[in-house]
């Protein structure tokens, strides 16, 4: 029996639709980086972007276990002198709540140029719409 190593012309790509109302953000992140990395397929290999695209809506309401609502933060560094920057994951939701989802897919995938390309299938709405109807995504039942 020979081991078959997937070619990237020859995956087919499918869309899928997370709604993260309600639910931890990191259940959420596991299950996105694993559809995205293409973990669930049969003809998965690590070097090649197997992976599908991963619609997640409703982030705003995506929520923490324990105390990190209020205890977890967020570090930044321009590289510049008084760059450092911390936040709070309440002023972060208020500013901007796509990036509590994507910071933690991006801590899920390799941090490579596959990583990169890979994280080019994700998209992160705040609120319950998204443009990507017209794909017709297939929805994910978290557990």
């Amino acid at each position: 029996m020979r081991t078959v190593s997937a070619k990237a012309k020859d995956v087919t790509r499918r869309w899928f639709l997370i709604d993260a109302d309600k639910q931890v953000v990191g259940r959420v992140a596991v299950k996105a980086a694993n559809i995205l990395r293409g973990k669930n397929k049969p003809i998965f290999t690590p070097h090649v972007d197997t992976g599908d695209h991963v619609v997640v809506i409703n982030a705003a309401k995506a929520v923490f276990t324990g105390k990190k609502e209020t205890l977890k933060s967020y570090m930044s560094y321009s590289g510049y002198i008084g760059g450092h920057h911390t936040e709070t994951v309440q002023a972060r939701r208020g500013r901007r709540p796509e990036l509590l989802i994507q910071t933690a897919v991006r801590g899920m995938v390799m941090h490579n140029r596959l990583g990169r390309v890979i994280l080019k299938k994700l998209y992160v709405y705040g609120g319950a719409e998204h443009p990507h109807v017209a794909q017709q995504p297939e929805k994910v039942e978290l557990r």
